[in-house]
Formats: structure tokens, sequence, C-alpha cells
């Protein structure tokens, strides 16, 4: 699969803008290989926290761990 450019609709509000932005695939690589979410996956106000841990992307969408 091509790893293209999305382009500018990219959600992320990270600043400075990282090399990824705005190439999804690279972006999602990128953060699983850190046990990450990426930004655009959490709630406008889950992705101003910075905290990209799937703990927090749970909180944020109300998703709760079932054990």
């Amino acid at each position: 699969m091509a790893c293209t450019r999305t382009g500018d609709d990219c959600r992320c509000t990270y600043t400075p803008a990282c090399s990824r932005k705005g190439n999804c695939c690279q972006c999602v690589a990128f953060h699983r290989d850190r046990g990450e979410a990426t930004g655009c996956m959490f709630t406008p106000a889950g992705e101003r926290s910075y905290d990209r841990s799937l703990k927090n992307l749970m909180a944020d969408r109300g998703i709760t761990s079932q054990g």
C-alpha cells in the first residue's frame, strides 16, 4: 500500500507541525510504534491534551474496559 499525503485537512493541532502532518499512514505508524493513538482519533478537547495514550483515548471517547 502506498503512503501518500492526505492533504491539508489533517486535524492535528500539534505545533510546530511535524513532518508527518497530512500523511496519515506515517502518523499512525509513528504513534502505533509508541503505543499511542493519533490526535485525529480524539475529540477536539481530548486532542488538545496532547496525551496520546490509549487509556486517555478510551476515557475521551467514554469507553470503559471490560475486566
